[in-house]
């Protein structure tokens, strides 16, 4: 029987932004809004975000040839644009068989609450801030934004992709720190309860990896087995420091 997945399946989340920078010295200062004047799909790597792609890339070039990412899809924001192509440049345009934008991999979208803190969000939208409260992190939409839930239905036509165009491959997914989670929602047949457990034991840090790799003995047919977690050696490995900054925006904690 043909083998439904890739072979190798890579989520990384982007290296440190200017946009998680500029979040934390909001933050810090008990701040409303964050102080960063560009689209979030426009914020761009910051210096030490830079350097964690490309530690990121030597991690992957280190790799046999054989087991080096043949396809790579990131989302079409800066941020993950750039630490992609900090990969694809030491791996290697003509190595490659694919290296795709996706829409469907870009950030979770925060409408009216975008730039807020959450103490800014608390401050103007307080029936937003009450809505959150009682219906939860996974289920809540703010208006104009989505919900995890939205996300995780781009994300259900990827896995799809995935199965019809890349099965045997080795795919590296470059996006978001709510694109990793989700991605592990589905891939790990999670529930409400099981994803946003690991995502209040810590954020995703920046060009950390998290892979799947298929086993065929795993399942009736096979199917991808977590492989690492989080996985921050890339980092560690060539001293550069790690950092687990939230996204810029955000939406008030419950």
């Amino acid at each position: 029987m043909e083998q439904k997945w890739p072979q190798q399946i890579w989520v990384v989340r982007h290296g440190q932004s200017a946009g998680n920078v500029a979040r934390e010295a909001a933050e810090a200062a008990s701040q409303f809004l964050i102080d960063i004047a560009d689209r979030d799909m426009d914020v761009p790597l910051s210096d030490l975000g830079a350097r964690q792609a490309d530690a990121l890339a030597d991690w992957f070039c280190e790799l046999p040839e054989d087991e080096r990412p043949n396809v790579v899809l990131f989302s079409p924001y800066i941020r993950a644009r750039e630490t992609a192509r900090a990969v694809i440049d030491r791996i290697g345009r003509d190595d490659l068989l694919s290296a795709v934008s996706d829409e469907r991999l870009r950030e979770k979208e925060f409408g009216i609450v975008d730039r807020l803190t959450p103490l800014g969000i608390a401050d103007k939208y307080p029936e937003l801030h009450e809505q959150r409260r009682h219906v939860g992190k996974f289920y809540f939409r703010p208006p104009g934004g989505e919900s995890w839930c939205d996300v995780i239905l781009r994300l259900r036509s990827v896995l799809d992709m995935l199965t019809r165009e890349y099965r045997g491959e080795r795919v590296l997914i470059v996006g978001h720190q709510v694109i990793v989670n989700c991605l592990r929602y589905l891939l790990e047949r999670m529930d409400e309860s099981g994803i946003l457990a690991i995502d209040r034991a810590g954020d995703v840090p920046n060009c950390s990896v998290t892979s799947y790799r298929f086993d065929p003995a795993a399942g009736k047919r096979g199917k991808l087995v977590l492989d690492l977690e989080n996985f921050v050696a890339p980092l560690t490995e060539s001293g550069t420091p790690v950092t687990t900054s939230k996204d810029q925006p955000a939406a008030p904690k419950s």
